[in-house]
């Protein structure tokens, strides 16, 4: 089933605001503009529920940008025994890359290089588990013609998915396949826009100023003004800050922080690379190739105390650290000047008794108060869909209402479409890799002036059209928005200085 693509847009968020301020209640109020909560919004739509999103930001301002970019088969679950888990998230790997998402994921080749610091049986070890991924993999009903088998490599194999691996002492390696979406927060935004093709309100710089089970108190960030409004049922869905609005949940939030490096500096990366952490047990570090010239090289589990900021910031600890790991598997090593941008994510983890962060479990919770309101925390971009399925669930079960059973596993997000579709799009592999089917409204929105189509700077491909398509379609209201999670130019601050007049032209354009 496919529906109409909607549009969000200012005048949209204003209508709506004033619609919801009218006090009609709705049935489910959602709080949050993450994956986790754009997916609520629509798992509910798909019901045939009246839904508000609200988020005190923009879609995706928080974890679901910094993630590593990858929708996996829950491989590092294998390594703590949760085989559920890993399988849970293999069904959900293949409900994206294959169903619902085709145009955001595709399958990226991870190579495990045989270097003479890895052991034969930590090699045993690293084969078993792929093997295993493989099993799961065709458990959860994924083609091998998405997702090819794993296998043993040569060492010219290696260097041909990564010339810049260091001959001495490699003596082949493995190689695994995984998803990776093209980029999270455009996950976010297709999944918000789907909900709200479905009728959804999708409202950002809207906060929840105080929070029940039965409603809120929401204000409009960019007026000050509040409203309260009623709803049947409440989700809290606002990530690492779901504790400051509901009394209860206690999370130990951890850093992971990745470094963006130019393509050029590790050159015909075509594979991700996973190292292992020297002395330490199943922790890896990963190389990613990642579209628009970049790779990401990541990440770190650091706990943090204190207040929750609303940017993470890396630390030059962390950045020395993944440096320093990746360094040895190189002809090259990595300097400090090769990196142009680094990028940190928190991550949402309930609390447990103890121990290290990186040892708390990755598995979603749902939580239900006395007074209704259910919150959900935990989990992965890869399950956002089976999260937010239980999550309406326990909304429906607290408040003992029914719905019609959710739709999510088949319903395909706005501009997805079977590879052979895609493959004749009439428009740039980019532009394709990014929009889907919607790739011809974004040429559209040149209105026949051909600059429009060019990129902002040789070395980034972001085009003029693109931003005018998310000021018209994708709901960004300032440049932020448009460089940091419409587009990721953000990530690298001398390209942001760049596209920033850029940015400007197209928010002028439609005011």
């Amino acid at each position: 089933m496919h529906t109409a693509p909607a549009s969000l847009d200012a005048a949209r968020r204003a209508r709506e605001l004033d619609d919801l301020a009218s006090g009609d209640a709705v049935d489910l109020l959602v709080v949050g503009g993450g994956v986790t909560g754009a997916g609520v919004a629509l798992d509910a739509a798909s019901r045939g529920l009246s839904v508000a999103l609200v988020e005190k930001h923009d879609l995706a301002f928080g974890t679901s940008r910094w993630s590593s970019k990858l929708v996996h088969g829950g491989l590092r679950y294998l390594g703590s025994g949760d085989v559920g888990l890993a399988y849970g998230s293999a069904v959900e790997r293949g409900v994206l890359i294959e169903r619902t998402a085709p145009h955001l994921v595709q399958a990226l080749p991870n190579v495990f290089p045989l270097l003479d610091g890895v052991s034969r049986r930590t090699a045993a070890t690293v084969r078993a588990g792929y093997l295993i991924g493989d099993a799961l993999r065709q458990a959860a009903g994924t083609s091998s013609r998405t997702l090819p088998r794993s296998r043993r490599l040569s060492a010219l194999e290696v260097r041909r998915y990564a010339p810049t691996m260091r001959a001495d002492g490699l003596r082949g390696g493995l190689v695994f396949w995984d998803g990776q979406v093209v980029d999270d927060a455009r996950l976010v935004v297709g999944i918000a826009r789907t909900a709200a093709s479905l009728g959804a309100r999708v409202l950002t710089r809207t906060s929840a100023v105080e929070l029940s089970g039965t409603g809120a108190v929401l204000r409009d960030e960019q007026t000050g003004a509040t409203m309260q409004v009623d709803a049947r049922m409440v989700v809290n869905a606002a990530g690492v800050w779901a504790g400051t609005l509901a009394d209860g949940v206690r999370l130990r939030p951890s850093r992971g922080t990745h470094l963006v490096l130019r393509a050029e500096t590790l050159g015909g990366l075509t594979s991700g690379l996973t190292i292992p952490v020297p002395g330490a047990t199943n922790q890896f570090i990963l190389v990613l190739p990642a579209w628009d010239g970049r790779v990401y090289v990541g990440l770190t589990d650091e706990e943090v105390h204190g207040d929750v900021p609303d940017v993470p910031v890396a630390t030059e600890s962390e950045i020395a650290f993944l440096l320093d790991t990746v360094s040895p598997a190189l002809e090259r090593p990595l300097t400090r000047d090769d990196v142009v941008g680094t990028f940190s994510g928190l991550r949402p983890l309930l609390d447990g008794e103890g121990g290290r962060t990186s040892d708390l479990s990755r598995r979603h919770v749902v939580l239900t108060a006395d007074d209704g309101l259910v919150s959900i925390v935990g989990g992965k971009l890869t399950t956002y869909r089976r999260m937010a399925e239980d999550a309406v669930d326990a909304a429906l079960e607290a408040t003992r209402r029914t719905a019609g059973p959710s739709r999510t596993t088949t319903l395909p997000l706005v501009g997805a479409a079977d590879r052979v579709t895609l493959s004749h799009i009439p428009a740039p592999q980019r532009l394709v890799a990014r929009y889907g089917t919607e790739a011809a409204a974004v040429l559209a929105d040149a209105e026949g002036d051909p600059t429009l189509l060019e990129p902002i700077a040789p070395h980034i491909a972001t085009t003029p059209a693109e931003l005018r398509f998310a000021v018209r379609h994708e709901g960004a209201l300032d440049v932020d928005d448009l460089l940091d999670r419409r587009t990721r130019v953000g990530l690298v601050a001398a390209d942001r200085e760049i596209a920033l007049p850029f940015a400007e032209a197209a928010l002028e354009a439609d005011r």
